[in-house]
């Protein structure tokens, strides 16, 4: 994680030394009359944006109804995992209760049946390593849809060329501070939605 950070924190520092570099080459902004014979200088917006990932997945349909789907698979597994812990939790306190009252017939129905309250809690940790591994992996499948449709969404929101770079901002870790115009997640989300509904 602390690597990854790292290879986003140089590639935004690169791209904003390249752009440092660009503002500088460019002459001075151009002049401008008013109507009121008054003159303004030009203001003329980079050709960047930033998408604010945390809005987009809080009002994209798809990522919402993704997360639902998630998080009721993960209640599911919750529910499914605790309600076999209570029954072995059950079964051992009765397995106790008869070894101290020495209600098992011979000492080989006892390791016999301590045998198999082991097993039983062996399969529940299976079950529940099995149940993670599946909902991280549908995490990541649905991660990799999400990330692929932004993708190709945001080539063809920006098929006129217009962004030469669109970065990506969560909780405000790459972009501190922007104009509001450089803010595209507002369009994006719409776009992203109406080609979502027609599907």
């Amino acid at each position: 994680m602390n690597k990854l950070q790292l290879v986003i924190d140089a590639v935004v520092l690169a791209a904003l030394i390249a752009l440092f570099v660009l503002v500088f080459q460019r002459p001075a902004a151009q002049v401008v009359a008013t109507e009121e014979g008054g003159a303004v200088a030009a203001t003329e917006q980079l050709p960047i944006a930033y998408l604010n990932l945390d809005s987009l997945l809080q009002q994209y349909n798809f990522a919402i109804e993704a997360n639902d789907r998630l998080m009721s698979k993960q209640e599911d597994a919750r529910v499914k995992l605790n309600s076999r812990a209570r029954t072995l939790q059950n079964e051992m306190a009765d397995f106790q209760r008869k070894l101290d009252n020495n209600a098992f017939l011979s000492r080989e129905r006892a390791e016999s049946e301590a045998q198999r309250l082991q097993k039983k809690q062996q399969d529940l940790q299976d079950l529940e390593a099995r149940l993670t591994q599946e909902i991280m992996e549908e995490t990541a499948k649905l991660n990799l849809q999400l990330k692929d449709t932004l993708d190709a969404y945001l080539k063809e929101f920006n098929a006129d060329g217009k962004y030469q770079i669109i970065f990506a901002n969560t909780q405000s870790d790459n972009v501190l501070c922007a104009q509001p115009g450089y803010d595209i997640t507002a369009d994006v989300v719409a776009g992203l939605n109406k080609r979502y509904s027609k599907k």
